[in-house]
């Protein structure tokens, strides 16, 4: 398993990038935590409430610049995963990588030869305290190490992976 994590200012972006590929089809919420209810009356996404989710989070703390988490998790082609598999897997990832207390919402896109989750959460506190990213490439990789091995998945290096369509925006 790969992962791709992006950092930055404020989360609308990765959630109008999930939107628009819910909104074609290519995408949809796996589930979410210590969030509101992030669909409208219609069933859609609603990334007001989403934004409404996180807003006391970054109201909390004004000094830091990039509060945005956002990772991409991608197993390899070969690997055929339930939605359960796939909500444990991102439960896990987010409690070791220091952010299963956080609020999040994972989406699971289908917009290319194998599903992948993509995750949105912060990396600040409800006291607005940051929390630590140090060395995050690092910790990211060493646990999806131990979940391939947990799985039972095919090992996926960054040089074996191709790129999606999500490693070419900014």
């Amino acid at each position: 398993m790969v992962a791709n994590i992006r950092s930055g200012s404020s989360p609308g972006g990765a959630l109008r990038y999930n939107k628009e590929k819910e909104d074609k089809d290519e995408a949809e919420v796996l589930f979410w935590q210590k969030m509101l209810e992030p669909f409208d009356k219609h069933g859609r996404m609603d990334i007001d409430a989403c934004m409404e989710s996180f807003w006391p989070y970054l109201e909390a703390n004004r000094r830091t610049t990039n509060t945005v988490f956002h990772a991409s998790l991608n197993p390899s082609p070969e690997d055929r995963l339930t939605d359960e598999q796939l909500r444990k897997i991102a439960c896990e990832y987010m409690e070791r990588m220091g952010y299963g207390n956080q609020p999040y919402i994972v989406f699971k896109h289908k917009d290319i030869e194998r599903q992948h989750l993509h995750i949105v959460s912060l990396r600040v506190d409800e006291q607005g305290r940051k929390l630590p990213h140090d060395f995050e490439a690092r910790r990211s990789m060493e646990i999806l190490r131990d979940l391939e091995r947990k799985y039972n998945l095919h090992r996926v290096s960054r040089e074996r992976s191709r790129p999606t369509r999500w490693d070419c925006i900014g």
